[in-house]
């Protein structure tokens, strides 16, 4: 059995390496100098390790307190694992979410939240931080990385960060997520995103699209994405706010530089915003929506123009993906896949429009010199591109569809 001065004693070495104390109970020694409390226990057949928390915080008494009470807990039938709420990985988790929260967009944020109620809260979400080991994070892992290799990517690293977060609160005292990054898949090859740049075939997305039953909402989005070729997240986060001249004589979509994809330093930087001019069409898709809105909510300028479900929350990321998916084109056209549409249409019809193509697009010039120094707009003639690309896409007359 170990004694005070004997855990007092303890010093790294090269290797981490364990100091039993019995029942279980041991004390881990780090590389780093960091000692703490483990109890070795079988839950459901399978054998687990559970951390109570770092020494000297915790003496060798309360170790073997809380050894003991585990030990209760497994003879009573009991998961040990169960612990106060305020200890738990998902109330960790909201914590971490909360507070890096702010410097995120509003998008990214309800994003990374749907991810781990997804995917980590049913797994780990009700244990004990500190009691979460390497092979429970793979195992809610591997299910995710069989759908979307990409996708269990960004969760690892996501708890990665959330168990940085509690190590760095003494409420764990390892990062099970990094230690199973390398076991993850790796990533496979980025590929072009689908997209339909045959003008036939977008008339065929988008009537076969108005004959769905969908939200109002959604079926909105997605004719403003086609008719704006943004990025999707973009479309997501759009705010009534962002809209300026709605019904004046020069319309258009000023969207903010945080929410766009730019370095951290541009995106501080409103000379970064990005100017969408709004064709006939798009104008149509945003007067649709506001009468969509209900009566209390028309004066919100702040609100998102394409809600999803519940108040303030924007549309799911998959939902106008699903959309071409039911309506056959799933493989053929993804919600991306717009801009390459725009592109590749108009750089057919107006090769001498390229630049202009490139900067509604919000491409940075490969020119280094000229990106720094060249600050011309050229909104004329992007508002001249995005009537033209309406009018080829989306002629007058053509169905404005957007509810169910």
């Amino acid at each position: 059995m170990l004694t005070n001065a004997a855990v007092k004693a303890a010093r790294p070495r090269s290797a981490a390496y364990k100091l039993p104390d019995g029942l279980g109970l041991h004390l881990a020694v780090l590389p780093s100098g960091s000692k703490s409390w483990r109890q070795r226990c079988r839950i459901a057949g399978k054998e687990q390790t559970l951390t109570l928390g770092l020494w000297p915080e915790h003496s060798l008494a309360d170790a073997r307190a809380w050894r003991d009470q585990v030990r209760a807990r497994l003879d009573q039938g009991l998961d040990p694992r169960v612990v106060p709420a305020t200890s738990t990985f998902e109330a960790i988790a909201q914590r971490w979410h909360a507070l890096r929260a702010p410097d995120w967009s509003t998008v990214h944020a309800a994003d990374v939240l749907v991810s781990l109620k997804r995917d980590a809260f049913p797994a780990i979400g009700a244990a004990a931080i500190g009691a979460i080991s390497a092979t429970d994070v793979l195992e809610l892992l591997e299910p995710v990385a069989a759908r979307a290799p990409a996708t269990a990517r960004r969760l690892q690293q996501r708890l990665s960060c959330i168990f940085r977060f509690a190590i760095a609160r003494e409420l764990a005292s390892a990062d099970p997520a990094a230690i199973v990054a390398d076991e993850l898949a790796a990533a496979r090859p980025v590929r072009r995103q689908p997209a339909l740049v045959d003008l036939g075939e977008i008339h065929e997305l988008l009537a076969a699209v108005d004959q769905l039953r969908a939200g109002a909402a959604v079926k909105g989005a997605h004719r403003f994405l086609a008719l704006t070729a943004v990025r999707l997240a973009v479309v997501r986060g759009a705010r009534w706010c962002e809209i300026e001249d709605l019904d004046g004589d020069a319309p258009t979509w000023r969207v903010p530089a945080a929410r766009m994809k730019l370095a951290a330093a541009k995106k501080a930087d409103a000379a970064h915003d990005h100017l969408v001019p709004l064709s006939r069409q798009a104008i149509a898709v945003l007067h649709a929506a506001r009468a969509d809105m209900h009566s209390g909510d028309a004066n919100m300028h702040d609100a998102l123009i394409f809600a999803g479900r519940g108040a303030g929350r924007p549309l799911g990321e998959a939902a106008i993906g699903a959309l071409y998916d039911r309506a056959g084109f799933a493989g053929r056209h993804v919600p991306h896949g717009w801009r390459a549409s725009f592109s590749t249409v108009l750089n057919d019809r107006l090769p001498e429009d390229r630049a202009a193509i490139d900067q509604a697009l919000a491409h940075t010039p490969k020119d280094r010199v000229e990106a720094a120094y060249n600050r011309a707009s050229r909104l004329d003639a992007r508002r001249r591109l995005f009537q033209a690309w309406a009018d080829l896409v989306a002629p007058a007359g053509a169905s404005l569809a957007v509810a169910n």
